[in-house]
């Protein structure tokens, strides 16, 4: 359809003083020139070629992580043999942050315009990226022709994995107990029998195998390594409790990023992590694997979760995870530590989970609750914000108790440190063989 442009409008401006020295009446000289300005404009839209015509081709990265960087790029080819002014909008969310939507372009006859835009997205999730806003110039540039094509991209934003580092550390730890450092060996060592061979100053005598000692008359060793293959179960509460933000996070992102540490380390020490994402219902599944394509499936069923405005149901989510996984593994629960939620769901729902599996129940912590029960207060309003503080850290303290008297195992850490106790939680059921 044919559009204005501003230059018609300061054309207009611009012819206004004519209508002061021209003959004739004032309606008549008005409605003569803004006629003849019409009819120009409505010929310069006819003469511009259609939106159609122009190839436009839209370029943008199918994966980002949440608070990375990268540019969508906007391509126009003129197939015609004089250069055209192009302009284009496109349908990016505000979430997206984009620097701008809307770009101006002069392509040359026969040849392609580029143009760019930064985007730093704000929120995870899959964004559907379809409608495309075409306006070509006409040569007067006083009105152009404009139209609006499906030019469907996906992006999908990933949560960001903050805790990489801290779960390379532990890896690479790991590996190195595994091979053989005496001196963590024999804290642990693992259970898994590896080899014989001939003792040396710094065993243990309680490895010294006396059978093969006594068959070869010298000193022999037994050598153990972590057992491998054993399963790791990911349990994420996305329900009502985790969409209160810890440290400016929703708590949901904060276990998202442990969930992430969790099967990087898991999968690269040989064994298996799975994951079982539920709310009200159980919302995704993946089960248990190695190996490095386990972390990417992980996020790909995961990224696009946010916590529902509902309460989990917890019974449901056990009943799945025993129905779907028999073997015995080591479940890890992430949730929210509240007395509440936790008495009324999570307690009677537990025991049952606790007899075929090793549990652990893993919150994040919010240090300005810590904070307020610390301070000291000089108003009436701090006072009260002290009192639930404390109040809240105390239901937070049973909670915890009464979790690990049912036999389940705890870890409330402060923000940026759930991942890396996770881990370290995970490699001492490994070294000490509880599984």
């Amino acid at each position: 359809m044919p559009v204005p442009t501003w230059r018609l409008a300061v054309v207009a401006a611009a012819l206004s003083p004519l209508l002061l020295v021209l003959p004739g009446d004032g309606w008549v000289r008005v409605i003569a020139v803004n006629a003849i300005l019409l009819a120009v404009a409505v010929a310069d839209a006819a003469v511009a070629p259609t939106p159609s015509r122009v190839s436009v081709e839209r370029s943008l990265p199918g994966v980002l992580s949440l608070g990375a960087t990268a540019d969508v790029a906007w391509t126009v080819a003129n197939p015609l043999s004089r250069s055209l002014t192009v302009r284009l909008a496109d349908q990016l969310a505000p979430s997206l942050g984009a620097e701008t939507r809307r770009v101006r372009m002069k392509v040359p006859a026969k040849g392609r315009g580029t143009a760019t835009t930064a985007i730093r997205p704000a929120r995870r999730g899959r964004f559907d990226i379809t409608d495309l806003t075409v306006r070509v110039d006409g040569p007067l540039g006083l009105a152009a022709r404009q139209r609006t094509r499906a030019l469907p991209s996906v992006l999908r934003v990933l949560p960001p994995f903050k805790s990489r580092d801290e779960a390379e550390l532990r890896i690479n730890r790991a590996r190195i107990l595994e091979v053989g450092l005496r001196s963590a060996q024999g804290r642990g060592g693992g259970t898994e029998f590896e080899q014989l061979r001939e003792f040396s100053p710094d065993d243990e005598f309680r490895r010294i195998d006396w059978s093969a000692t006594a068959r070869t008359a010298k000193l022999i060793v037994r050598t153990y390594r972590a057992e491998r293959n054993q399963t790791v179960l990911l349990l994420l509460d996305s329900g009502r409790v985790m969409a209160g933000q810890v440290d400016g996070v929703p708590r949901l992102e904060h276990a998202m990023d442990a969930v992430m540490m969790m099967t990087a380390v898991t999968t690269r020490l040989g064994d298996r992590a799975g994951l079982l994402a539920f709310g009200r219902q159980v919302r995704a599944v993946v089960p248990p694997s190695g190996g490095g394509s386990q972390l990417p499936r992980i996020v790909d069923a995961m990224y696009d979760l946010d916590a529902e405005l509902a309460e989990s149901d917890y019974r449901a989510a056990f009943s799945e995870t025993m129905t779907r996984f028999r073997r015995r593994a080591f479940v890890v629960l992430l949730t929210e530590l509240t007395e509440p939620v936790i008495a009324e769901t999570l307690l009677p729902a537990l025991p049952a989970m606790v007899r075929h599996h090793l549990v652990l129940v893993a919150g994040v912590r919010d240090p300005d609750v810590v904070g307020w029960a610390r301070s000291v207060p000089t108003d009436a309003g701090e006072a009260y914000r002290k009192a639930a503080a404390v109040r809240a850290i105390d239901d937070r303290r049973r909670a915890i108790a009464r979790l690990q008297g049912m036999g389940a195992s705890v870890i409330d850490a402060p923000p940026g440190r759930l991942a890396p106790a996770l881990a370290d939680a995970y490699l001492k059921v490994k070294a000490t063989g509880r599984l």
